[in-house]
């Protein structure tokens, strides 16, 4: 091979001498030196189902890439997982933890000088943290999708999985489930090690992968140990070390057709809101002036739901991968597709689909006959939401496209809940939930429990939601427009909002609007106070709150001129004006 290896250092170097010994050690060969050198990123912990089958598949992923005349280093990283994480400080740990990640990798593999990865993808912030990763220090790398986890059943024969019991779980106080019967379903929800079932986060962005090109045709979604999980790893190696030998970095593959691949993927799964920040967040990492949410909006126009996976529908996600998973998914998007788009294999999107094989269109349905008439991620804007705001919608639920309420306003999730059930949130009312963005949680904290407490409460058709806050990637009910950007805390509209003031919903319109006077609002604006973004912390989150960019941007992590508090308002200013 003529092209030296970032990894090599010249011989006789201090450098060269003190990586030998250190390397040496480890039982590497002089030739090993020599040869690429691949991180197997793995997000192995001991928290959570999601990653507890990782430490054997990074064993074998090591045995691969030796085999393809490599050298495997296993690397370690915060493994974050919603279910757990989301218990300390309001959440905030959860998306802030993806970027986390990304910086873990970074560390390793630029510190080290490596010359490629593989990384397992799990739960819901790996993937995205990995393929940010991939995206700014451009060193050759394959996603390898772990799997989603098995569930089980009731005695009457219906499934139940984690979605189940993280919905169920808001009726408790409102008599629609017992503790016995909320015991009895988180006992029979997980019976196998991997991601969450349904059509969450992590199974969209493990397809999301897929569509971006980053890993081997027809490895998304996949069960966890199964089979095509496991041919997937013994081929990991010689993939990777291929890509680095020829040089094939991830923003030769992740460009602007690749990431129209990846949101149209999205939009025809009904995957996961989360994938949008996601999305834009790797888009950022690249470099390519990509912006996702202008994306989502002009594909909404054309594309629509394909599959009906769980909850967003009555399929499984076994049915799902059966048919033909992702790959078939991007086949049936026909000439939609951005067929030129290169992936880590060297093959073009259009090569793979050309191969690939849809097996049931019961499941997976071509374009010309959606699964549903309507868009299931829907960016909104308007005088609530200048900047962005998110609404997911069910493949088959039908909820109603309007909605003209009067605000009732909380700063904190737990009052809002509170409300709820204490009867003070009543039908009409357009629950305002804020203080939940990543600057003032910080890191974002999670809506989605209130909502399940408007679905327990039976308030769910009657009252819409408004929130700052991160929703659940897997259920949402009614109407609920979430992440609205600029956030609660920082200058904007959001953040003036008070009891009272009349709000207008018009999904057909993609509009969430606050009809108040425009001179009244600039007087709560002048008269409000400037939120304080902590300056004397060193703790993680205090570090993510001053140097967090907006949603819109992806909330990547980036040392701007402006901080957070002043990009906003002259945002706020620019909309008013």
């Amino acid at each position: 091979m003529s092209r030296r290896l970032r990894s090599e250092v010249p011989e006789g170097s201090p450098r060269w001498a003190t990586r030998r010994a250190q390397w040496r050690a480890l039982g590497l060969t002089d030739d090993d030196l020599v040869k690429p050198k691949i991180a197997i990123v793995n997000s192995s912990s001991g928290l959570a189902p999601c990653f507890a089958h990782l430490d054997p598949v990074a064993a074998a992923v090591k045995r691969s890439v030796e085999a393809a005349g490599g050298v495997g280093f296993e690397i370690r990283t915060v493994a974050p997982t919603d279910f757990i994480m989301s218990a300390g400080r309001g959440g905030g740990h959860v998306l802030s933890s993806r970027d986390l990640l990304a910086a873990d990798i970074e560390a390793v593999v630029e510190g080290a000088q490596l010359d490629g990865m593989v990384c397992l993808a799990s739960c819901d912030k790996t993937t995205p943290g990995q393929l940010m990763a991939a995206a700014r220090t451009d060193v050759p790398t394959l996603v390898l999708a772990c799997g989603y986890q098995s569930c089980g059943r009731l005695d009457n024969g219906e499934r139940v999985d984690i979605e189940e019991v993280f919905l169920r779980a808001g009726g408790l106080k409102f008599g629609g489930i017992t503790v016995d019967g909320l015991c009895d379903l988180s006992e029979r929800a997980i019976t196998g090690p991997g991601v969450c079932t349904g059509m969450g986060t992590a199974n969209s962005m493990h397809i999301v992968a897929e569509a971006l090109g980053m890993t081997l045709p027809g490895t998304a979604p996949v069960r966890a140990n199964g089979e095509t999980m496991w041919r997937a790893v013994e081929a990991s190696g010689e993939a990777i070390v291929r890509a680095v030998r020829e040089d094939r970095r991830p923003r030769t593959v992740m460009t602007p057709g690749a990431f129209a691949n990846a949101v149209m993927a999205v939009l025809a799964v009904s995957g996961s809101i989360n994938c949008v920040k996601h999305l834009q967040a790797v888009a950022r990492e690249s470099g390519a002036g990509i912006d996702v949410y202008r994306l989502f909006e002009r594909y909404a126009d054309t594309i629509r739901p394909l599959a009906a996976v769980r909850p967003n529908g009555e399929d499984g996600i076994e049915e799902f991968e059966d048919a033909g998973g992702a790959l078939a998914v991007l086949k049936q998007l026909g000439e939609a597709l951005e067929g030129d788009a290169v992936t880590v294999t060297g093959d073009t999107m259009a090569d793979r689909v050309a191969r690939a094989v849809v097996t049931d269109e019961r499941v997976i349905h071509p374009l010309s006959d959606p699964r549903g008439d309507h868009p299931t991620v829907v960016v909104v804007r308007g005088s609530l939401a200048p900047d962005t705001a998110i609404v997911k919608l069910s493949v088959t639920e039908e909820r109603p496209a309007t909605f003209e309420g009067t605000a009732r306003v909380f700063d904190d999730a737990p009052s809002a809940i509170a409300a709820i059930e204490g009867g003070g949130v009543r039908p009409g009312d357009v629950l305002v939930l804020r203080g939940l963005g990543p600057v003032g949680t910080p890191g974002m904290g999670m809506a989605s429990q209130t909502v399940f407490a408007l679905n327990g409460a039976g308030l769910t058709e009657r009252v819409a939601v408004v929130t700052d806050g991160q929703l659940s990637g897997l259920v949402n009910k009614g109407i609920v427009v979430g992440e609205v950007q600029p956030e609660g805390v920082l200058p904007g509209p959001l953040g003036v909002v008070e009891d009272g003031d009349p709000i207008s919903i018009d999904l057909a319109a993609r509009r969430v609007d606050l009809l108040v006077d425009e001179r009244e609002l600039e007087r709560r604006h002048a008269e409000r106070p400037p939120h304080q973004v902590p300056g004397d912390s060193s703790g993680w989150l205090s570090v993510y709150a001053r140097s967090v960019e907006p949603l819109h941007r992806g909330a990547t992590l980036r040392g701007n001129d402006l901080p957070p508090s002043d990009r906003s308002t002259n945002a706020a200013r620019a909309h008013r004006a």
